[in-house]
């Protein structure tokens, strides 16, 4: 139990249902969902398009989604796939002609076709109880009357004044009056309203057809992208063969590439060789083995993760015990293990994870998201919709697995995890931050595992990742600890942010209790029934 005389607060128990996100709305609106007779599915994709609206850096209609959903709570897991793909006319070698080495995140190149809505109508159509026009209800009321803007959403979007300010319609709609809306202030999206109106009406060809595609695919062009009504048109999503492994006799499930969820898998295989539940979860040696495990498994995403129907993934291979043992071989404890040169990472945060768990016990882990805050900063002006830039996620080196191809779908950092013990869903969880999430989910996962904590207290425990060449601690590590990892050889500093975000709920398999966690970081929130 965590020390009542220090802030923090306690998980939020329920016997029915369990629903937590990134926004009180949200989640509000997902258990409304569930009280009306909907089940998780219905309340995730209604938690998600709330989002999409009260946290527009992180999210939106114009990004991606990848989900897990263990029906009735059991051992069964199913994964969707919901990224989108590049236009059929895009060409690496046409960008590296311009002289470009890598794509820009506020190019119309950075922009594949947004697979968000159609995941969404494909995920309730198989699954759900509930329409779109019901599960859209909720967001399209906060975007035509209004939302009051969070405080770390609030932060976050002052940080974007230049990217919004160089588009105006992006512009237009998210700095009124020249500059962004502060905490409490209400901010409405009446253009986005009338769009989620028409998809709640006529389904996801309302945005993937007609005068909504004609406005995303005219703005593209108009600031030099190439995509077509076509490319907008033959948009789908598909489920997936979900990925795993044992970790402290848990199976740990995982979306498989193009997203990163394998990395994720790696990082838990290379560190279960080591004893961490005798150490110090905020101790020195916890988080160097964590670092160094984050630089091998890393160094193996920027060689290999890309999108398997393009290229050859190994993922036998990368998720096999020899790979691991060789792996933690190469890690010296007592020391920075030397040679590992830093991939080529940029930095972001934006992402929403959330989960919901119903009476009927299916447990979804969803995650939606822009990419970088605001995506590209391009907004389509007749609808309202703000475009992610997950095509900067491509490389345009020649013949690298990532390469930018036609209808190819770029490496991924957003994954949803779900752990199951036995045959039996045991705990949807997530954690957000970009490039970060892997980290984010081994160390959450540990905490839980290894040092005994509860959702809550696995969520607010102090993060560090190892980046660029750097060990970024956050404040909450102790001093003490940072210089010992500075002596170990680590460039150690504390970042002006905090890394990600998270939700999770676990469930007790004796008596059913559901136990819901939300990331402090955040303006997040829990709730139980």
């Amino acid at each position: 139990m965590r020390d009542l005389h220090l802030p923090g607060r306690s998980p939020v128990r329920g016997t029915n249902t369990a629903a937590a996100t990134s926004h009180p709305l949200a989640t509000l609106a997902a258990v409304d969902v569930l009280r009306e007779g909907g089940n998780a599915i219905d309340a995730a994709v209604t938690a998600a398009a709330v989002l999409a609206v009260v946290e527009p850096h992180s999210t939106g209609i114009g990004g991606d989604v990848f989900c897990l959903y263990a029906p009735a709570g059991g051992g069964e897991v199913i994964a969707l796939n919901g990224s989108g793909r590049a236009p059929s006319a895009a060409a690496a070698g046409a960008l590296r002609d311009a002289g470009l080495g890598a794509i820009p995140f506020t190019s119309p190149h950075a922009v594949t076709v947004p697979g968000a809505v159609r995941a969404w109508e494909r995920l309730l159509a198989d699954h759900g109880r509930l329409d779109l026009d019901r599960v859209l209800a909720p967001a399209i009321a906060y975007a035509i009357e209004g939302y009051p803007v969070g405080d770390v959403i609030a932060d976050a979007w002052s940080r974007e004044r230049d990217k919004l300010h160089a588009d105006p319609d992006a512009a237009a709609v998210f700095l009124p009056q020249g500059s962004p809306p502060g905490a409490g202030q209400v901010h409405r999206q009446p253009r986005l309203g009338e769009t989620m109106q028409a998809i709640a009406s006529h389904g996801a060809k309302a945005f993937y057809e007609g005068p909504v595609a004609q406005d995303i695919v005219g703005k593209l062009r108009t600031v030099g992208g190439v995509h077509t009504e076509d490319d907008f048109a033959a948009a789908a999503v598909n489920y997936v063969t979900p990925i795993r492994t044992r970790y402290r006799g848990v199976d740990v499930y995982e979306c498989p590439p193009n997203g990163q969820g394998i990395i994720a898998l790696l990082m838990l295989n290379v560190l279960s060789g080591f004893d961490l539940a005798r150490l110090d979860p905020l101790g020195p040696e916890r988080f160097h083995l964590e670092a160094e495990a984050t630089r091998l498994a890393y160094s193996e995403r920027a060689a290999r993760l890309a999108d398997p129907e393009h290229a050859e993934v190994p993922v036998e291979a990368l998720l096999s015990d020899g790979h691991a043992e060789a792996l933690r071989a190469r890690i010296d404890v007592q020391r920075m293990t030397p040679g590992l040169a830093p991939p080529e990472l940029p930095e972001h945060r934006d992402t929403v994870y959330l989960t919901v768990v119903d009476a009927d016990r299916n447990a979804v882990s969803f995650i939606n998201s822009l990419f970088h805050s605001f995506g590209s900063g391009i907004l389509a002006p007749g609808s309202g919709v703000m475009l992610h830039n997950r095509g900067a996620g491509f490389s345009l080196s020649p013949g690298h697995p990532n390469e930018l191809m036609p209808g190819k779908r770029p490496m991924h950092t957003i994954i949803p995890a779900m752990a199951v013990r036995g045959d039996r869903a045991w705990m949807p969880f997530g954690v957000m931050g970009g490039h970060f999430q892997p980290v984010g989910q081994a160390h959450f996962l540990t905490n839980v595992l290894d040092f005994g904590m509860d959702v809550q207290e696995a969520l607010d425990c102090p993060r560090a990742f190892h980046f660029d060449g750097v060990l970024s601690c956050e404040r909450g590590v102790p001093r003490s600890t940072r210089d010992a990892l500075e002596r170990l050889g680590h460039t150690v500093d504390v970042p002006d942010l905090p890394f990600g975000g998270g939700q999770a709920i676990s469930i007790d398999p004796d008596n059913g209790v559901l136990s819901a966690g939300s990331d402090p970081r955040k303006d997040g929130a829990a709730i139980g029934t």
